[in-house]
């Protein structure tokens, strides 16, 4: 018989929210502030689009290639030691980060931030569910979900700020008071926990999971790049393989790392695959538009990341209302509202656009998406969690980091390769078809469609020809841009409609809700 779903807070709840919530705030910081700073990390390094893609997507990389196993690792050893070890680590992260001489060095401390993220945000959502039962512990994933959203969209508005006054290197190092305070207040008001001895740990299985995920995003950032094409066959091979060997792992593992009897459950895998697209488009749009807005608009860093407040705002406000409407409509209603309004937004991008588009256009673009990221990623967030046991909470809470995670390094990486193969694509024949065409020699044309600050760079050389070049590199940026949103609009789709006839209606979902519920209180 399928037991009724409790209500119940912890003591101090507010508290206790409210720190895991600025855990979750300090590795969604970490996310977003790289995007404001490519433009002048670009000129500082001479770095090829390539090469900005990777810092940007380096800090998602570590955190989705590690959440499934360290989620594990919480489940057996201690959720607030696996919290308080990430909080620590971010330290050293965002210093390595923040004093980089290369660009390698400076990929490699956001890899290690991602990392440490990896350790401390999938503990946040896992404990909200072990100590939260029932309408309060949608509510509190509601609050988590949209605060730790706004706090990336915020993110830029901070970056900006920095840049106006100090050089990139500051952006990294903003959220270091941040961490040292998350930490403290880890320590103090978590609950303790001591983890579950008797849960062994698929440590294969974790190193499969790394190495696919890892293989996967790094094999999509060098398949645009000029000569990168047999390293990216062998990283695509090897995520491959490396996928292949996960599942065999967890199909005969007596422990699975990703037990797929439950992933099987449309509530679970249909609200993961949701929340890859949603945060995805998310972060693909944020990873975009920062680019967009200097390149192209000629906004000041503050300018261009106070530009995104308005997704911020947005979140915030319609988290309550996601909440009522999971109770009210259940989750596939309200995804598919959100993904409604998250391809709005993906078409106004497209068309509002422009190399002279006014900020109306632009706010208007980020207000579509931050309705459409605070409605569904309730649900998302929600759904993984509720079919899964507590038993089994890091799973939980390591997928739906993992959604947020991929879906932002995969839709990074996609809609960046898309970006800068159309940038490459519509420079080349612009010059093709320019007069001069003939003067023109192949370093200045690879320096040229190498990136857009390289045209820059290029342009500050040769000032007689400056205009030319900007306008010339503005164009082809815009057209790039057009694609990847393009691109976006066709994966928001094809997630509305896996949604529709994937996840279960209303009525069916709360059956299943009960019986997972039941599990739970059987095994007490």
């Amino acid at each position: 018989m399928a037991a009724e779903i409790v209500d119940k807070a912890p003591p101090k709840a507010k508290l206790v929210l409210g720190t895991l919530i600025l855990v979750a705030g300090v590795a969604n910081i970490n996310l977003a502030v790289a995007n404001v700073a490519l433009p002048d990390i670009g000129k500082a390094f001479d770095a090829s689009a390539v090469g900005l893609n990777l810092v940007a997507v380096g800090y998602s990389l570590g955190l989705a290639a590690s959440v499934l196993y360290f989620g594990a690792l919480g489940d057996r050893h201690g959720r607030k030691r696996m919290l308080v070890i990430g909080m620590s680590l971010s330290i050293p992260a965002s210093l390595i980060a923040g004093f980089a001489p290369s660009i390698e060095v400076l990929f490699a401390g956001r890899l290690l931030g991602g990392i440490a993220a990896g350790l401390a945000y999938p503990t946040t959502l896992a404990i909200i569910t072990a100590l939260w039962q029932g309408a309060s512990r949608t509510k509190a994933i509601a609050a988590w979900s949209a605060l730790g959203g706004a706090i990336s969209a915020l993110g830029p508005v901070l970056s900006g700020g920095l840049l106006e006054v100090f050089s990139w290197h500051s952006v990294f190092l903003v959220t270091l008071p941040l961490a040292v305070i998350a930490l403290l207040a880890a320590w103090k008001l978590v609950p303790a926990d001591s983890g579950d001895a008797s849960e062994k740990v698929d440590n294969l299985g974790g190193v499969f999971s790394i190495v696919f995920i890892g293989a996967m995003v790094l094999c999509l950032n060098f398949l645009p790049m000029a000569g990168a094409g047999l390293l990216a066959a062998v990283l695509g091979a090897l995520a491959v393989s490396a996928a292949i060997a996960f599942f065999i792992r967890q199909r005969h593992a007596s422990t699975p790392l990703f037990d797929l009897k439950i992933a099987a459950r449309p509530t679970f895998w249909v609200a993961a695959f949701g929340g890859v697209v949603v945060f995805g488009t998310l972060m693909g749009a944020m990873y975009i538009g920062q680019q967009y807005l200097q390149n192209v608009l000629h906004y000041s860093t503050l300018a261009a990341g106070a530009s995104v407040l308005p997704a911020a705002i947005s979140m915030v406000l319609v988290a309550p209302l996601s909440a009522r409407l999971v109770e009210a409509r259940g989750s596939r209603v309200t995804l598919l509202i959100g993904f409604a309004f998250i391809a709005i937004g993906m078409v106004a991008a497209m068309v509002l656009w422009t190399e002279t588009a006014h900020y109306w256009r632009v706010a208007f673009v980020y207000v579509c998406i931050g309705l459409g990221v605070g409605v569904a990623g309730t649900p998302a967030s929600r759904s993984l969690t509720g079919s899964v046991p507590l038993s089994r909470a890091g799973m939980a809470s390591g997928m739906s980091d993992l959604q947020r995670d991929l879906g932002g390094a995969i839709m990074q990486s996609i809609l960046g390769a898309i970006l800068t193969a159309g940038y490459a694509h519509n420079l080349s024949k612009q010059i093709a078809g320019s007069p001069d065409a003939s003067t023109i020699t192949d370093q200045t044309q690879a320096a040229l469609t190498k990136s857009f600050s390289s045209a820059e760079d290029l342009a500050a050389r040769y000032p007689d020809h400056a205009t030319e070049i900007l306008t010339a590199a503005r164009e082809a940026f815009v057209h790039g841009d057009f694609l990847a949103y393009g691109a976006a609009i066709v994966v928001v789709l094809g997630g509305a409609l896996v949604v529709t006839f994937c996840y279960p209606d209303v009525t069916k979902e709360r059956e299943l809700m009960k019986e997972y519920a039941a599990e739970d209180v059987s095994a007490i």
